[in-house]
Order: structure tokens, then C-alpha cells, then sequence
């Protein structure tokens, strides 16, 4: 049966952050089998004429207003909905043409799907990159509680319109087990989950060489904040019982307290790093890459982190924990565990795993053709 033609949305700009990567494999794969429309993203792939730009100009407003700029959930609901309308009032009939697919994210695409179910489209598709909403409020309340930081991006009103997707979407496309379960056990029918395997970029691979200099490399990339259990990785940080020690966190903070909690740390042990950017060198120079998340759908950076041949140390509530072999590319731990964290960090300081190769699976099984009807 040929495939449908897909008309795609994204909050994110093409191919960045993990949100803007999974967007941008979504929109490849449309564009090599033939499928794509037009996609939809504040920031398309540059000279792309199948990218359509999704001007912000009431988000990046209000970002400057107290106390908007202050709450990430805040911030986050207004730029899905800014994105959901404009959107929403793009489509056209001409975009339906054919029972053509439109595939969006989720929190960020209900008018976009009532819209879209009106002018004709065949199938709407969304796309769930973290596990079932109430999941993530729970898990998400437990950060707030182990970390005294309340930053969750998660709002009551974004809550209500992912349920609300999560009932109109003929298919919902998830990239791991985890998320899978959630959606099941939250009540999402089986029967409309497609599953799909996220790739990182051939980038990542390891070095020809690492350093040799007896210091202990700790690293954290991605978004800084409590739900992330970053708070947590600096404490298990200053705990670990090594004279030479480093932790890189590549990224921002994400809240005044993040901030603070960072300035304190580096001040104490004089041993943590902040460095925003590129992660590639920080990944391919670390002895271990540790991601203590509440709550991930999947996890490009310890992702990478494999690829690089570098071991992780991950908590069970993360997807990408089924890519890990026990004991010979990282470890999985409770969530929320200081001593876990610190007992495992420190049993890869004693035990090193093997860092000469990509710890990815050099044979994947291929992704399923997702614009297959």
C-alpha cells in the first residue's frame, strides 16, 4: 500500500536538542520514502522548501514577563499553544489532499488535529516523546520532593490537552518500552501504538585516544534541572570518595535555584564544570556518563554517550535503560538512589569497562516504515 503523504509539527527548531533531533528523523524518513508534504518548525532545516517557519512573536514576548520567565511550565505551555495556532490556521485543504497524515507532538497539536480532522486528512499521528502525562506529573512531583526545586515544564493545562490527544489520534508513535508501558498502563488502547527506534548522530563515535592523567571523568549532558535529578548527581558528585575527580555538566540551568545549587558546588569541591555547548569532546574524554533522571522517554545524550564507547550509569526511569548491557556498557539504577548512583560511579572507577568501541549494537534492526498505513 503506498504511503501517505505527511504533513509534520514541531515546538522545536530541525535537529535541535532531543525533541528537534526526533523531529528531524521523523521528517527524513518522510522526505526518503517519498512522503513529505511540509513540515512546521520555529527554526526548519536552512533552505529547505519543504520547512515552513512558525513565527513566536507572542511567546518571545511574554517570555520577558514576570512571572512568565520564572516557571518553565508556564513558558512551555505558551509556546505549544502559540505553535498549536499557527499551525492550525496554516493547513489547507490542498495539505489534506489525497487522506494525507498530520503528525504532531504531544501537549503541542489538539487544533492542530481538530483542524486538520476537518479539512480531510486521513490519519492523525501523534508523536509521544515522554511517558503517559499523569506518569510524568507523578514522576515529576517525586523530583520536586527529593530536590526542594519545583521546575517542572509540565503544566495542569498542558496536562488536560495531551489527554485530550491522546483520544483523538488514529496512532501514537513511541520510540521505547517505557513510554510504551506508561501510555498501556495509563489507558491509552494498545492497538493505536506504533513503535519507533531513534538513531544518534554518526557523529558520535569514539576517540583514537583518551586521557591518561588518573582523573576520574564524570559528565552530564542535557537540560539542568530537578526533574532530571541533576540536584542529585551533584550531591552523589560530592560523595564519591576520589581525590581526583571531575564533573562536566554540559548545558544550562534551567531555574535561579539550578543555578545557585551549580555555584555552590563548583565552590565547594572546586572540581565541577559548567561547560554549554558541543558535547562530542566531553563525551569522548569521560570515564562514565551519568543520567539520573525522574523522567525520560528517551535519552539521546547517554545515547551518545554509548556511541562515543563511553558506559553510563541511568536510572529506571529512562527509555534508552533497554539499550544498556548490565555490567559491560553501563548500569541502571533506582531512581532517586544517592547511594546507588555513588556506589555505581564508583564500582566503574575501580572496574573501568572497555572504551575502545561504540557500545551501540552494530546491528539494529531497521526502523519500521511509520508512514505505512
Amino acid at each position: 500500500m503506498p504511503d501517505l503523504r505527511r504533513v509534520l509539527s514541531c515546538a522545536a527548531p530541525y535537529g535541535k536538542g532531543g525533541l528537534g533531533q526526533h523531529f528531524a528523523q521523523l521528517v527524513e524518513e518522510a522526505r526518503s520514502s517519498g512522503a513529505l508534504a511540509r513540515y512546521f518548525s520555529p527554526r526548519p532545516k536552512a533552505g529547505d522548501a519543504a520547512g515552513h517557519p512558525i513565527a513566536l512573536w507572542t511567546t518571545k514576548a511574554l517570555y520577558r514577563v514576570p512571572p512568565v520567565r520564572f516557571s518553565t511550565s508556564i513558558r512551555t505551555h505558551i509556546k505549544g499553544e502559540e505553535v498549536d495556532r499557527r499551525v492550525a490556521s496554516a493547513l489547507s485543504t490542498e495539505d489534506a489532499a489525497g487522506g494525507a497524515a498530520f503528525v504532531g507532538f504531544g501537549g503541542k497539536s489538539l487544533r492542530s488535529f481538530r483542524r486538520a480532522r476537518a479539512l480531510g486528512f486521513g490519519r492523525l499521528e501523534l508523536v509521544v516523546a515522554n511517558t503517559h502525562v499523569d506518569r510524568i506529573r507523578h514522576q515529576h512531583e517525586w523530583a520536586r520532593r527529593d530536590s526542594g526545586i519545583g521546575d517542572s515544564w509540565l503544566s495542569e493545562g498542558e496536562r488536560r490537552k495531551t489527554l485530550w490527544e491522546y483520544e483523538e489520534a488514529d496512532r501514537i508513535l513511541v520510540h521505547s518500552d517505557y513510554v510504551r508501558q506508561s501510555l498501556v498502563e495509563g489507558g491509552v488502547p494498545e492497538a493505536k501504538l506504533r513503535r519507533m527506534d531513534l538513531e544518534v548522530d554518526a557523529r558520535f563515535v569514539p576517540p583514537t585516544e583518551r586521557p591518561d592523567d588518573g582523573v576520574f571523568r564524570v559528565v552530564y549532558v542535557g537540560r539542568v534541572d530537578g526533574t532530571k535529578g541533576v540536584p542529585l548527581l551533584l550531591r552523589a558528585f560530592a560523595a564519591l570518595p576520589l581525590e581526583d575527580k571531575e564533573l562536566t555538566v554540559v548545558g544550562g540551568p534551567s531555574s535561579r535555584a539550578l543555578r545557585k545549587a551549580l555555584e555552590q558546588a563548583q565552590a565547594e569541591t572546586g572540581r565541577v564544570v559548567v561547560a554549554p555547548g558541543d558535547p562530542l569532546e566531553a563525551l569522548q574524554r569521560a570515564d562514565v556518563f551519568v543520567h539520573p533522571t525522574y523522567e525520560d522517554g528517551f535519552g539521546y545524550a547517554p545515547m551518545e554517550a554509548l556511541a562515543c564507547g563511553t558506559p553510563v550509569v541511568v536510572t529506571e526511569d529512562t527509555g534508552m535503560k533497554e539499550h544498556v548491557r548490565e555490567g559491560e556498557s553501563g548500569y541502571v539504577v533506582p531512581t532517586g538512589d544517592l547511594e546507588a548512583l555513588v556506589e555505581r560511579m564508583l564500582h566503574v572507577h575501580r572496574h573501568p569497562l572497555a572504551r575502545t568501541a561504540s557500545f551501540l549494537s552494530p546491528t539494529r534492526p531497521p526502523a519500521p516504515n511509520l508512514a505505512a498505513a
